[in-house]
């Protein structure tokens, strides 16, 4: 049995990544008790269910702090367990609610909706060091979409390799192990006729490659990267997140990830992102 766990805040995208599993085929159950996973699972053995997502998240308050403990268990059972945690920015969460209008569900007795979040937080704190974080800020739920699909996916045997081209005007990604910041480079933006291209465009490329520094930033990082992967390989690592960051996430860091990804792909197993690319 294939076991998807979804966690994180409320207002992340939990409900948008647990439809897109259940249209992909898999059984789903929805802000289920941690202890009850066990049971539930012991009732779905042997009903031809092979592919079983759970959501789970402050709803079942203080129990689900367990969670990390009972995905422990599964896997010294040998199943193939994956736990996702979604997660986005305060502002960003408090706009959803208000635009939505919905209430946050930890928000009895009177708290705010920040205040709410700040709790919510605190109660899933050490479950998010045991997930694959999502950072849904800044995304169109299409996005949240197509990114859980490609997770899913993935050889979970094998550590996945992620870059993430961002824009820091936009803020860090909440979901990077590493963040490298090409600012300091040349700026495509300002050159006639690539203001209106990406990182994707080949004239884009060109641009950067005439520049040297652009050259040596590119070795030094994948220098490290290539230096340093063994390591999380050894301790069993599901995700590596590597971010990229330029001033709008249009050209510069879209093509470094662009490159990086091409450039470990025949060792590694990749997967890009381009967060500020629509």
């Amino acid at each position: 049995m294939q076991l998807v766990l979804i966690s994180g805040i409320s207002g992340s995208g939990k409900s948008v990544a647990l439809n897109v599993l259940e249209d992909s085929g898999y059984y789903c159950v929805d802000n289920l008790p941690v202890a009850l996973v066990m049971p539930l699972l012991e009732s779905l053995a042997g009903s031809g269910h092979e592919r079983v997502a759970l959501s789970m998240d402050a709803r079942s308050g203080s129990s689900v702090r367990q969670l990390p403990q009972t995905v422990a268990a599964l896997r010294q059972k040998g199943m193939d367990v994956r736990l996702l945690f979604l997660e986005a920015k305060d502002d960003t969460l408090i706009k959803r609610f208000s635009e939505t209008r919905r209430r946050h569900p930890l928000s009895k007795g009177g708290l705010t909706v920040a205040e709410s979040i700040a709790h919510e937080r605190e109660l899933l704190g050490n479950i998010g060091e045991f997930g694959h974080h999502v950072d849904t800020s800044e995304i169109s739920p299409n996005t949240l979409r197509s990114w859980i699909k490609k997770l899913v996916e993935v050889d979970r045997s094998r550590l996945t390799l992620l870059f993430e081209s961002f824009g820091f005007k936009q803020g860090l990604p909440l979901d990077a192990d590493f963040v490298f910041d090409v600012r300091c480079l040349p700026n495509p933006y300002y050159e006639p006729g690539l203001h209106d291209l990406t990182g994707l465009d080949a004239a884009v490329a060109a641009f950067l490659e005439k520049d040297d520094a652009t050259q040596k930033m590119y070795a030094d990082i994948h220098a490290f990267i290539g230096n340093w992967l063994p390591a999380f390989e050894r301790e069993n690592r599901s995700y590596l997140t590597v971010a990229i960051g330029c001033t709008g996430g249009q050209h510069r860091s879209v093509y470094f990830a662009e490159r990086l990804g091409a450039a470990f792909a025949g060792a590694s197993q990749v997967m890009i992102r381009h967060r500020q690319l629509r």
